[in-house]
């Protein structure tokens, strides 16, 4: 029974690893992750896409960004121009590489994501008053 056990939890992590490891390269082939000089370089001439939720954009956020909480991304996706490029970030990077792959599946190309997301951020940061 034990050795059972093993066999099947070590099927679910091999599984989850893969899982993992195909959308760690899927999502490297549909954006371009950014130090924060890199990413300073270029999104003012950009769309600036904060993909936090409402709550963590008003304590603080990029200048210059807009938000488009990754929860209601398949709803306002169309707000983002496909003919422009797409500056993302979120907390930690997690969630702006999966709203890169969201928008490449629906032919946005120039994709770009803060590496290390808004909490490594020592760039200019506005707040809600």
């Amino acid at each position: 029974m034990a050795l059972e056990s093993l066999y099947i939890i070590s099927a679910i992590l091999f599984g989850l690893i893969i899982y993992l490891l195909v959308t760690l390269l899927r999502t490297r082939k549909a954006v371009t992750a950014l130090n924060q000089e890199e990413f300073i370089a270029g999104y003012r001439k950009a769309q600036l896409i904060d993909v936090r939720e409402q709550k963590d954009f008003d304590a603080g956020h990029i200048l210059g960004a807009r938000n488009i909480p990754f929860t209601q991304f398949s709803q306002r996706y169309k707000e983002i121009r496909p003919d422009k490029p797409v500056y993302l970030y979120d907390q930690n990077g997690s969630r702006s590489g999966r709203a890169a792959l969201y928008l490449k599946k629906r032919g946005y190309g120039q994709l770009y994501m803060l590496t290390g997301g808004f909490r490594q951020w020592t760039g200019k940061v506005k707040t809600k008053k």
